[in-house]
């Protein structure tokens, strides 16, 4: 097929072209950021510079790339500064979320592209009640933070908007793999801690099984929701000291539940010890797919032992 991938040139992106290629497909790749059409172009896709927030750049750019399936994986999150409001820190995401999205779709239905497929978030989303691991089918948090509920609402936006069109909305898990990953900063520095009993659940997905499911889903014409994730949803009290260690860092400190919220704000207290991880059975089973890393146990030795300090 002849893909668009809107956001080629990112952590994700930057996966998912090279596998789209070698599978025989073309690829014409969408980014923003200087300097990243000649990215795309070692990596063999055929690069376009294009705002999604500009309906009709998008329309031009997907009538005359003539698609026969887009792909969604624009984001604003390279070097974003998180704050104590998510919505104020993914405030330019949202927006990708919502209008940009929107404006793909209508350039898809306009063009008679019938393929789509967006990303989204599983982690932090599922209702905060119930057991640790939710499927699709699972109910979404009916009442998100104050300070989230901007990035929940875009992020229901993106899963209605593409399921209604025919397509299908990954929700991927918190990814990890990149040289650059948010995380690691963090955790060397102590500054990632374990919050009360450490009990909210975390599910990661390596960006290389992240990409690998992307394709199949991509190729299977899928519709619908699917839960992108490794084998071992985890409790920070898990998963937090397994990851220091393997970067060579001092143990988590330990803060109680008011330290957190006075430190960090509500949303650190709700992810550190309510929020609940995501199955990818569904997945599994439609997809065909296997793992690279089905936990996040081997994929942190795999991705991070290289940046692990001396």
């Amino acid at each position: 097929m002849r893909v668009l991938v809107a956001g080629a040139s990112g952590a994700i992106g930057t996966r998912l072209v090279p596998l789209l290629i070698d599978r025989g497909h073309e690829v014409v790749g969408t980014f923003r950021s200087p300097g990243k059409a000649e990215v795309l172009r070692e990596l063999g896709a055929e690069p376009r510079p294009l705002d999604l927030l500009d309906a009709r750049a998008v329309r031009k750019a997907v009538l005359e790339s003539e698609p026969e399936a887009i792909v969604h994986e624009a984001t604003a999150l390279a070097d974003v500064r998180f704050s104590r409001s998510l919505d104020r820190s993914f405030a330019p995401t949202n927006r990708l979320r919502t209008e940009g999205t929107d404006a793909l779709l209508a350039a898809a239905r306009e063009a008679g592209v019938r393929r789509l497929v967006a990303q989204s978030f599983a982690s932090f989303r599922y209702a905060r009640e119930g057991g640790p691991v939710k499927s699709e089918e699972d109910p979404l948090d009916p009442t998100p933070l104050a300070t989230a509920r901007e990035t929940n609402a875009a992020m229901r936006h993106v899963d209605q908007a593409v399921t209604d069109a025919g397509g299908v909305a990954l929700r991927y898990g918190g990814f990890y793999g990149a040289a650059n990953d948010g995380l690691l900063a963090p955790v060397r520095k102590r500054q990632f801690p374990i919050v009360g009993d450490g009990g909210g659940v975390f599910s990661f997905i390596h960006l290389d099984d992240a990409a690998a499911a992307t394709v199949l889903a991509l190729e299977d014409d899928l519709s619908g929701v699917y839960n992108i994730v490794d084998d071992e949803p985890a409790p920070v009290r898990e998963w937090l000291p397994v990851l220091a260690n393997v970067l060579g860092a001092k143990p988590p400190r330990h803060f109680p539940r008011w330290l957190a919220r006075l430190v960090a704000g509500e949303g650190a207290v709700m992810m550190g010890t309510e929020s609940r991880g995501a199955s990818n059975a569904k997945a599994k089973r439609a997809l065909g797919w296997t793992l690279r890393y089905p936990s996040w146990r081997d994929g942190f030795v795999a991705a991070y032992t290289s940046a692990k300090r001396s």
